[in-house]
């Protein structure tokens, strides 16, 4: 009967632990999943701003070249003269650029000056009146289509300005390195236009493939549109919950998508599931039902114990001998217990050294990326202005560039100190250099708004480091050209008043203002309202102030968006 029960009591220990691993599994699941999610996000908006920046590169190339006199020249009158001037200098743009082609295209719609015109399929003498980049740049100044080449049968996207005379000016930008750069990378990026369709891929073999179903109208535009023959079928099973297979094979993948840009493109990750998730709740569970095994197996040692104390009460030097073995076996026990839990701890304190690098390296991303910016506007007009015969400011340019190259490093020897939290800021800096130097970082972002600067007192000295306050005006200002996007009318007013013992900046725009239902968690990490933003800015820009004695606050304005800096002045 003992035994019988005994048996009972083991099984029903094996089922309640098999139950407790079952329910932390679903739990470890959840947690893991939603952490997947929210890495696989942060991963493909920083993929996003990879392709951002990539077409960045050539998107003001056309409206540069617009007035060229060699342009203009060759439109004017398409003789050989015009041409021998126009085609070397095309040839050399796009060899310095890294562009595929460049060409130049008449009222007409033929090619009177290509980068390609040496080679045979050179597109002198062609003929794209057809082309919808073409039409639309006649008819609205800019156009743009990813299609496959005519001509190299290779797809790209085709950005045109139309120029004097009628003309059109085309630069053609291919992905090969970007998707070179996504395939090396973890995971499966893609770029989808505003009906779905593939354009982008890290697998070239999805590339003009629908992700969802499309009506037959909308089919024949997109294969009219990119110059294929079909679009092709969806190229993986949608499970739901932002989860696919792709077609031949049987991994799971999560999804994540960033919001259409101006042109309707999304970027979309495709993360697998395994071993990430699954591995965490297998652990999770078998750790579970670990523990619900030593804790039944404890119970019945306690009973057991307590049932042989009861019978063998007469032979006390026998219990006293196998108490004493039991408080070794015990403490033998606690002594594993707790090298489990400083590995565990230990664990969790490279985890938290990960997370500590994963968001240093999205700060150097999201730092670096408007001195990058500034270094490649300059980089085009100066080869404008060489080509000009302006030699001077073509070496006020270089100059400018050494400048922010130096910047870049800067910000990035700043950001390594920001992780190790070393104390930094003692020393007395001129506001007057601060505001030159993010000034001349968004010089071309300032340039269509007036910028009204107030101070009534000057040579104003605040405590604080040069590099890292010009972080912190370049982020608020950058924010505010960025909300002034589109207005007919806009304006910054920057005004800087000295008070006993500290300098207040007060920043105002007269854009949208913020969002009040994200103006509570303004200030915390990846909470933006832009589409193309990664949140990290207003946080950075905070801690720095901060960590110099100063307070950044959310201003309470009428219209518009404010902010208020407030510095600790030093004599």
């Amino acid at each position: 009967m003992v035994r019988h029960t005994g048996k009972i009591a083991i099984i029903a220990a094996l089922v309640c632990a098999l139950a407790i691993a079952l329910v932390a599994g679903s739990v470890a699941r959840r947690v893991a999943l939603a952490r997947f999610e929210a890495r696989t996000l942060a991963d493909v908006r920083l993929r996003q701003a990879l392709l951002a920046s990539e077409i960045a590169r050539f998107r003001l190339l056309p409206r540069a070249l617009a007035d060229d006199r060699d342009v203009v020249a060759a439109l004017q009158s398409p003789t050989a003269s015009a041409q021998r001037r126009l085609n070397p200098k095309l040839e050399r743009l796009a060899r310095e650029l890294g562009a595929p082609v460049i060409y130049v295209i008449d009222r007409n719609g033929t090619t009177v000056g290509a980068s390609n015109w040496r080679e045979p399929n050179s597109f002198v003498g062609q003929a794209y009146g057809f082309r919808p980049y073409f039409r639309d740049a006649r008819r609205a100044g800019t156009g743009e289509q990813f299609a496959l080449g005519s001509v190299s049968r290779k797809p790209g996207l085709y950005l045109a300005t139309r120029s004097v005379e009628d003309g059109v000016v085309v630069v053609k930008l291919e992905f090969d390195l970007v998707e070179a750069q996504w395939r090396a990378a973890e995971g499966i990026t893609y770029v989808t236009d505003r009906n779905g369709v593939i354009l982008v891929s890290s697998r070239p073999q999805w590339r003009f493939a629908a992700t969802r179903p499309l009506s037959e109208r909308v089919r024949r535009a997109e294969e009219e549109t990119s110059g294929v023959s079909a679009i092709a079928r969806v190229p993986y099973r949608v499970l739901g919950g932002n989860q696919v297979v792709p077609v031949g094979e049987d991994r799971r993948y999560l999804v994540a998508a960033t919001p259409p840009d101006a042109s309707g493109w999304q970027v979309n990750l495709a993360l697998p599931l395994q071993p990430t998730v699954d591995a965490a709740v297998r652990m999770t569970q078998l750790i579970a039902g670990l523990v619900a095994c030593v804790l039944f197996g404890m119970a019945a040692v306690l009973v057991e114990r307590g049932r042989q104390r009861r019978s063998r009460t007469a032979q006390l030097e026998a219990a006293v001998a196998e108490r004493t073995a039991e408080l070794r076996s015990e403490i033998a026990d606690r002594i594993g217990a707790e090298q489990r839990a400083a590995e565990l701890r230990e664990g969790l304190r490279q985890a938290n050294r990960l997370a500590t690098l994963g968001q240093v390296t999205a700060s150097v991303a999201h730092e670096t990326a408007q001195p990058v910016a500034a270094i490649r506007n300059y980089a085009a007009a100066t080869g404008l202005l060489l080509d000009r015969g302006e030699e001077q400011e073509a070496r006020a340019n270089l100059a400018a560039i050494a400048r922010l190259a130096d910047r870049i490093g800067a910000v990035t020897a700043h950001l390594r100190g920001f992780a190790r939290k070393s104390a930094t800021g003692s020393e007395a800096v001129s506001l007057d250099e601060v505001l030159d130097g993010a000034r001349l970082i968004l010089k071309e972002q300032l340039s269509p708004i007036a910028l009204r600067i107030c101070c009534a007192e000057l040579g104003l000295r605040v405590r604080g480091e040069r590099v890292r306050l010009e972080q912190v005006i370049v982020n608020l200002l950058q924010n505010a050209a960025e909300a002034l996007k589109g207005r007919a009318d806009p304006a910054i007013d920057l005004t800087i008043a000295a008070e006993p013992g500290r300098v207040l900046l007060q920043l105002r725009d007269n854009g949208p203002g913020i969002d009040p239902a994200i103006a509570p968690q303004l200030f915390t990490p990846f909470v933006t309202s832009r589409a193309a933003g990664l949140g990290l800015g207003l946080v950075i820009a905070k801690d720095i102030v901060e960590e110099f004695g100063g307070t950044l606050t959310l201003a309470n304005t009428a219209s518009g968006a404010g902010f208020d800096v407030a510095l600790v002045r030093v004599a």
